[in-house]
């Protein structure tokens, strides 16, 4: 699964976007009743998008006025240009990265929710007894993506004093940590683990970069300017209605949307959307921290400033950005969703 890793010429790619002529223009009337509404996911249908299916399937979309067709992701599909070339209305942005580098374009697009509270970026290793924190990872080989050195690899150097001479490439095929017992990897926390334990026949180490400080968020709706600033109310049912549909997706019964996730992507299985619903929520990836007293989609000023200022610091992104230019808070923090939650966690 590489869809963590779209960061590569995404500045290049948006910035030429933004030049093509707009299929919706600023100011342009719109019926807000039964709006049609296509919104690009950044991977093919899985668990971790599991509360826009069920939204979908389980109709607070429909409930809210809104005609909804979920787009999926892939490798060839580049969720920030669809955006600012008005092909789609909301989009995933992965990671915290993707509105940071949509700015740094100039391309008319931003976070109005994060599904994620966690970014599930991982570190992976074989048992081994000299291996028990990252910081202990130091100086050892480590296979990462090319995308990664620009991304989150410059924040383990920084707070773990990693060096570029640690760098193996990774290219996604797992043979090469398979065979070696003091390989490390990078991940995505519900992909490989998962991979790894089932053809390995054995349980890696795992560590996930949030738990030591990582400060992004991750799996963003990302809305375009002109929609936020024309059809602000159409952004907001959108993100309540796909908020209340990750609130049942977790705590309710997920199998309305993982019949959708498997007509949409024919290699998912149950097992595999299993094991996703059951990381996301031992991990608190999507209900944790900030959720408890603001509601699933919770983002604040804060916690963007923070993963700013780490992240400009160790060079990834010129200082004088503005950050608060990545997001706005106008459409979460109001505790949506927490009613159906009690209510489901009361059956």
């Amino acid at each position: 699964m590489n869809r963590k890793l779209l960061l590569g010429g995404v500045v290049a790619a948006i910035a030429v976007a933004i030049i093509l002529v707009l299929v919706i223009g600023p100011g342009q009337k719109i019926d807000s009743k039964n709006f049609q509404i296509t919104f690009a996911t950044d991977w093919k249908a899985e668990a971790e998008h599991g509360g826009f299916y069920q939204a979908l399937a389980k109709g607070y979309y429909k409930d809210a006025g809104l005609d909804v067709t979920i787009k999926q992701g892939g490798p060839s599909v580049n969720v920030p240009q669809l955006l600012a070339t008005n092909t789609i209305q909301f989009g995933i942005g992965s990671n915290s990265f993707i509105p940071l580098n949509i700015i740094a374009a100039k391309a008319g697009s931003k976070a109005v929710m994060a599904s994620f509270q966690k970014d599930p970026q991982v570190l992976i290793t074989h048992p081994r007894d000299d291996i028990k924190s990252i910081a202990d990872m130091k100086g050892k080989p480590i296979l990462v993506a090319d995308a990664t050195i620009s991304s989150f690899w410059q924040w383990l150097k920084a707070k773990y004093g990693f060096t570029d001479d640690q760098i193996r490439k990774y290219t996604f095929n797992l043979a090469p940590f398979l065979t070696d017992t003091n390989a490390i990897q990078e991940g995505y926390l519900s992909s490989e683990p998962y991979t790894i334990e089932r053809k390995g026949h054995f349980k890696p180490q795992v560590f996930l970069l949030s738990d030591y400080g990582y400060p992004g968020y991750a799996a963003f709706i990302l809305a375009t300017d002109e929609m936020i600033a024309d059809h602000p109310d159409i952004v907001q049912k959108f993100v309540d209605a796909s908020i209340r549909g990750w609130v049942d997706y977790l705590y309710g019964d997920p199998t309305p949307a993982n019949d959708l996730i498997k007509a949409a992507n024919p290699e998912m299985t149950d097992e595999l959307l299993t094991h996703g619903i059951a990381t996301l929520k031992a991990n608190g990836i999507i209900d944790s921290g900030d959720t408890e007293k603001l509601g699933l989609g919770a983002m604040t000023d804060a916690r963007w400033q923070k993963f700013y200022d780490e992240m400009s610091n160790t060079g990834v992104f010129p200082k004088g950005l503005d950050v608060h230019s990545a997001y706005t808070l106008e459409f979460v923090n109001h505790g949506v969703g927490d009613d159906l939650k009690a209510e489901l966690l009361k059956k």
